[in-house]
């Protein structure tokens, strides 16, 4: 404890001199464990921080230095990844198997990294072995800094809420199903905040599950923070009676628009204001339902809470309001998608307009189209393809062999266009170069919706279809004021368009977020290299606390096994950061 308390002094030491010298520093100490929860009704063992499910919200602001020290208390490798956070030149920090080694169970890990000229909504997830379906989310929120307005008026409270489909599974029996080549079928619910459904319905909801409740004052407006954070099951979300006006999507500010509901695929994140002008007559359902399925089979597959007015007259009752009505179809849900619009006349993280940076006229320096086809098999094994390859994760993570000159770890002839022949399984990265533009195109031929995600870039979604793709696709792309996030949907039988400027060197995950899917291989990597510049110049030095694992654990130093019990690792690695902080604020002071 002495320990902890000579950091908290530090801590204070180092805050009133770097409030005046560099940008403010926010430490987070958490612990990875397992905690017995019931969310459905059943116990079963969740993935927790800090004992908390799901993990607390990291509320920070632009161009923080954020500090992560993170104890491994689970019984397998670990790493959390920050979905949207762009690590600018610092892919070290992205916590994924082709940038870092995975944190032994016992061992201790600190992230280092800064939110530089971000704004939005964001979460966090542990990305190996299906650990997501476990648990080890939370939100990541990048306030304005004060001197940048905000498109609305400031909101009376700030909301977070996570929903996702769930299973009774563990995740370990949940791999093992992919595995032996089984689908995971229909989940058990759907969760909001790590809580089973309100009782709505007394032959639909078993008693005693404990469910998500949202405590608001009649007359105000908070903005509501939606992540969906589950495997793979598309979710409309409402209010009922409730108007959601769209602010913001993953760090884009859009023009703001009223829904009664909208589509959140998974890995997407939207941000709404919400004015509380009912009568409160009675208490009103927040639901989270799942999206082109059997309603009438699914119906169990349902989320709801309850949003509270103080001066509420009653439990909430009677069914829950409508989803849109086209099962099936799914027009409805890609025309709200293409509906959003960034807004290009507001500042963001700067004071410039978020519409400055004229993405439609620029000459696109690469194409690349990634086709999803429906799982396939490669010797023997059940998997998932992206232009007929699919990607096997090497024990030496891609950047860490670069960085050694160890070669043979991947090759870089990743196709421009989907390839005709078997499908092949290997470590094959797209290869460009710093300061290329880049158009991708996301080709779902299988019968679900996917969401694809880029690690370290935001990008602008220009088009999306149906039928396959072509060239002359492109006259219907919007050039102007496509929404910027780094997460998008792309219905079956369809397709969507990104474009991205590469302004940070390093590797880069593209994965589909889909757990199912990407757990049997639909990702890939894009390697950019600055051939002018090169490693330590345009790219930030590989951290000193650097694990290494494959060809290289040799290099490893032992570190003791420490349970969570011990305070000791963790003050010390927060000494060690306030230290440095503060040795170079002095020097810099001397100067």
């Amino acid at each position: 404890m002495a320990a902890l308390r000579l950091a908290l002094a530090l801590a204070v030491a180092a805050g009133a001199f770097l409030a005046h010298a560099t940008d403010p520093y926010a430490f987070f100490d958490w612990d990875v464990s397992y905690i017995t929860a019931s969310p459905l009704g059943v116990p079963q063992k969740v993935i927790a921080i800090n004992k908390q499910f799901p993990g607390p919200v990291m509320n920070v602001t632009t161009n923080y230095n954020v500090v992560v020290n993170v104890l491994n208390s689970l019984d397998e490798p670990l790493l959390i990844t920050w979905d949207g956070i762009q690590h600018r030149k610092n892919c070290w920090q992205d916590g994924v198997l082709g940038t870092n080694c995975p944190i032994p169970p016992g061992w201790n890990w600190t992230y280092d990294f800064q939110v530089k000229d971000q704004i939005g909504s964001f979460f966090y997830f542990p990305p190996l072995s299906m650990q997501r379906a476990a648990g080890g989310f939370g939100g990541i929120t990048v306030n304005n800094r004060a001197v940048i307005s905000v498109p609305f008026d400031t909101p009376d409270g700030d909301i977070t809420l996570f929903i996702g489909d769930w299973y009774k599974k563990n995740h370990p029996d949940l791999r093992k199903m992919l595995d032996d080549g089984k689908e995971l079928g229909m989940p058990d619910g759907v969760l909001i905040n790590g809580k089973g459904p309100y009782r709505y319905n007394d032959s639909l909801v078993p008693d005693g599950i404990e469910h998500e409740t949202i405590k608001v004052e009649p007359g105000k407006t908070y903005r509501f923070r939606v992540h969906n954070v589950g495997v793979s099951t598309s979710l409309n979300f409402r209010i009922q009676n409730h108007n959601l006006a769209l602010v913001e999507t993953e760090g884009s500010y859009t023009m703001k628009q009223n829904f009664t509901n909208l589509d959140i695929h998974v890995g997407q994140s939207y941000s709404f204001l919400v004015t509380m002008d009912q009568n409160a007559s009675s208490d009103y359902y927040i639901v989270a339902s799942a999206r082109f399925v059997n309603e009438s089979l699914w119906t169990r597959v349902t989320g709801v809470g309850i949003l509270q007015y103080s001066n509420s007259k009653g439990k909430a009752s009677g069914p829950l309001p409508d989803p849109p009505n086209d099962e099936y179809d799914k027009t409805f849900s890609m025309n709200q998608a293409r509906s959003i619009r960034m807004n290009v006349s507001t500042g963001a993280a700067r004071p410039n307009p978020q519409g400055s940076f004229h993405y439609g006229s620029i000459n696109v320096s690469q194409v690349y189209k990634l086709r999803n086809e429906p799982p396939v098999t490669i010797n023997g094994k059940k998997r998932t393809t992206l232009s007929g390859i699919s990607f096997s994760p090497p024990d030496t993570p891609l950047r860490l062999a670069d960085l050694s000159d160890k070669t043979g770890v991947y090759t870089l002839d990743f196709p421009t266009m989907p390839i005709d022949g078997p499908p092949v399984m290997k470590t094959s990265v797209i290869n460009s170069t710093y300061k290329n533009f880049l158009e991708i195109v996301f080709q779902n031929n299988d019968t679900k919706v996917q969401t694809y995600h880029i690690d370290g870039y935001a990008f602008w979604v220009v088009g999306m279809d149906y039928g396959e793709w072509t060239e002359n696709s492109r006259g219907t792309y919007n050039k102007w004021d496509g929404v910027s996030r780094c997460t998008t949907q792309v219905f079956p039988g369809a397709w969507t368009a990104v474009m991205l400027s590469l302004d940070s060197p390093g590797f880069w995950n593209v994965r589909t977020e889909n757990l199912d899917t990407w757990y049997l291989g639909q990702e890939t990597y894009i390697r950019v290299v600055d051939p002018d510049g090169g490693y330590n110049v345009t790219e930030i030095v590989a951290p000193d606390n650097m694990l290494y694992c494959g060809l290289l654990k040799d290099k490893q130093k032992a570190q003791k096994p420490h349970g969570s019990s011990s305070l000791s690792s963790s003050a010390a690695t927060l000494n060690r950061y306030l230290l440095a902080v503060m040795v170079s604020m002095v020097a810099m002071f001397f100067q």
